[in-house]
């Protein structure tokens, strides 16, 4: 078990990179403690993969160090680093048991038989393969033999670290929940870093302790859950967590108000001028924005309303420009005009995609 130090790592996958963009992986300074949930959220192409590859070995880094505790493993290949990785798809030998699977990580480092044979069945139990471990793996479906490949990441005690790359791609949605829950238990019962790559916020949010949001190469925000959903340090972070994401709405900002076209917002916190090249956002979630009816806030155009089983959300246009908002219980709308009542507490100031921290004005800040 390692704690892991990411010291001004970069990499290109050209040979002679010279802009930022033409690294794959910006410079990243991050520090994973030991013992730590850790989730590596983005989309597609993000770097977030790169990443993970570079600690376990896969791809050495155009620049900068990888550190296990304070051990420089760099230039080490991933069988000397101590990991065990998980990938999207199982991994596992058709021809053995369940039970040979799981044991031949441990068979491979000559581990005693009678010490194999009680770390297989604890895996066993927590993964839930108990009534399989003798059966061939062949036999079995692409959920089970995915939970084999986790048994076989996991049954090692030893291990510096669990990478995981996307491991629930092949899985079946009303499945994952159930290993998501699963690993959850697993890493508080064996005290374990563990660290899982994806590109759906529900895996993320519901499986780590701390979150890295990635985008375009760089790590734009780390945090809890509720740090990212609460205040998010970036536009993208604002947009690609919560379904539906962040309002981001072009403003122009003076003081404590905020004009979006003709409409005025009131904020908690004042701000300085900001220069006329900076593109300046007003950022506020759904969920602190509620839809009213004509008068009884700032005037809007209805568009339509969905029902999403747990909410209503209404799509509607400010001053020609698109938001959702929350619906109340009790509130219907008779036609296409309404109004919004924002909570000034939840509304945040962005400039160039970057959250401005503002001035206290006396009130809880946005």
């Amino acid at each position: 078990m390692a704690r892991i130090t990411l010291d001004h790592l970069a990499h290109a996958y050209r040979s002679d990179p010279r802009r930022p963009e033409d690294y794959a992986l910006k410079e990243v300074n991050h520090v994973w403690s030991q013992g730590g949930a850790y989730a590596l959220l983005g989309p597609s192409g993000c770097g977030k993969t790169t990443l993970l590859n570079i600690i376990s070995g896969l791809v050495r880094p155009t620049r900068g160090r990888v550190l296990f505790d304070e051990v420089d493993v760099t230039d080490l290949p991933t069988e000397a680093r101590n990991i065990a990785q998980v990938f999207q798809f199982p991994v596992v030998y058709d021809t053995m048991t369940v039970r040979e699977n799981l044991a031949f990580p441990l068979k491979n480092r000559r581990v005693a038989g009678e010490t194999t044979a009680r770390r297989v069945e604890e895996i066993a139990r927590l993964l839930d393969l108990t009534r399989v471990l003798d059966r061939r793996a062949s036999n079995l479906t692409a959920d089970m033999k995915q939970k084999i490949s986790l048994g076989r990441g996991l049954v090692r005690p030893d291990v510096a670290a669990i990478l995981f790359d996307e491991p629930l791609t092949v899985i079946d949605p009303h499945l994952k929940w159930q290993l998501r829950s699963t690993l959850k238990e697993i890493h508080h019962a064996l005290d374990i870093t563990m660290i899982y790559v994806t590109h759906d916020q529900t895996e993320a949010l519901t499986f780590a302790d701390k979150v890295v949001v990635m985008h375009d190469g760089a790590v734009v925000q780390t945090g809890t859950p509720e740090e990212l959903f609460e205040r998010p340090a970036h536009t993208f972070v604002g947009h690609f967590i919560g379904s539906p994401g962040m309002n981001i709405l072009p403003c122009r900002v003076e003081g404590t108000t905020a004009f979006v076209g003709s409409t005025t917002i009131s904020l908690q916190r004042a701000y300085r001028t900001l220069s006329d090249s900076d593109r300046v956002e007003l950022g506020i979630r759904p969920e602190f924005v509620r839809l009213q009816p004509k008068g009884a806030g700032l005037p809007v155009q209805v568009r339509r309303i969905d029902d999403i089983g747990r909410a209503r959300i209404a799509r509607v246009e400010m001053n020609g420009r698109p938001l959702a908002a929350s619906v109340p219980d009790g509130i219907f709308i008779d036609g296409d005009e309404a109004a919004l009542a924002i909570d000034p507490r939840h509304v945040h100031i962005y400039a160039d995609g970057h959250l401005v921290p503002g001035e206290a004005t006396g009130g809880h800040g946005a």
